[in-house]
């Protein structure tokens, strides 16, 4: 199946930079990444995402789902279920492991869909 790339534009910016401050991810009362190498991606009038190093995930709170998406702009997204605080979400957390150039930064991070998890930037994190 051939599918449509899309190049970021003035229509439909992104723009994929170093967040620059501490990044602290908690579920179910325990902190599940903590990072100072977060980017955040800004995509046209979404709200921003922090994508999260693999690295610093905590061991154990990320089990691979069959589930895949697709973004014109991004490429292919895979998903994760994410175990804390003695539950499991179903595809709380995606990533794109070969993402279009325009993108590319973003390869070996994980985002988190922010009705799931807590997310804190900087010394109050």
């Amino acid at each position: 199946m051939e599918r449509t790339v899309l190049t970021p534009g003035p229509d439909h910016p992104i723009t994929v930079e170093p967040t620059g401050d501490r990044v602290v991810v908690r579920a179910g009362g325990q902190v599940i990444a903590e990072t100072t190498r977060a980017l955040t991606l800004q995509e046209s009038d979404y709200p921003p995402v922090q994508y999260i190093p693999l690295q610093d995930i905590a061991d154990g709170v990320l089990h691979r789902t069959d589930s895949q998406t697709y973004c014109p702009y991004k490429g292919d997204a895979s998903y994760y279920t994410l175990t804390a605080g003695g539950s499991e979400i179903t595809d709380a957390v995606w990533t794109y492991e070969t993402p279009y150039e325009a993108v590319g930064a973003i390869a070996g991070h994980v985002a988190f869909y922010p009705q799931h998890v807590e997310v804190g930037l900087g010394d109050d994190a």
